[in-house]
C-alpha cells in the first residue's frame, strides 16, 4: 500500500502563489506515475499535472501548464505542485495521487490522498 499526504493548502490572494507538498509512505513506492487533481466546489474532480517517477518526465494540463510546475524531492519521498498567478477559479480541494503501472488518469488511480484546500479569494 501507498499513503499519501497533502499539505500546504490554505487561503492566497488572487495572483499569489502556493506550493502544495504531497509526502507519500507505505510498504512499497515502487509506483508509475504521480499526479495531481482538483475539485472545486460542484464540479468534477479533474487532472493537473503528472510526473512519471522512472525518468521524471511531466506532463500538464492546458489550464494550468503555464502557472503551475510538478516536481520531487527523492530524498524525502515528496511531489511538489508550484502554483503561480493564482485565481479565484483555483479554489478548490487538491489531491494527489499515484498510479502503480501506468500514467496518471483520473478513472485509474490506485491510491489518493485526502486532499488539501486551497481557496483564492481577497
Amino acid at each position: 500500500q501507498v499513503q499519501l499526504v497533502e499539505s500546504g493548502g490554505g487561503l492566497v490572494q488572487p495572483g499569489g502563489s502556493l506550493t502544495l507538498s504531497c509526502a507519500a509512505s507505505g510498504d512499497t513506492l515502487d509506483y508509475y506515475a504521480i499526479g495531481w487533481f482538483r475539485q472545486a466546489p460542484g464540479k468534477e474532480r479533474e487532472g493537473l499535472s503528472c510526473l512519471v517517477k522512472s525518468d521524471g518526465s511531466t506532463y500538464y494540463a492546458d489550464s494550468v501548464k503555464d502557472r503551475f510546475t510538478i516536481f520531487r524531492d527523492n530524498t524525502n519521498n515528496t511531489v511538489y505542485l508550484q502554483m503561480r498567478s493564482l485565481k479565484p477559479d483555483d479554489t478548490a480541494v487538491y489531491y494527489c495521487a499515484v498510479n502503480l503501472w501506468a500514467m496518471c488518469h483520473i478513472g485509474t488511480m490506485d491510491y489518493w490522498g485526502k486532499g488539501t484546500l486551497v481557496t483564492v479569494s481577497s
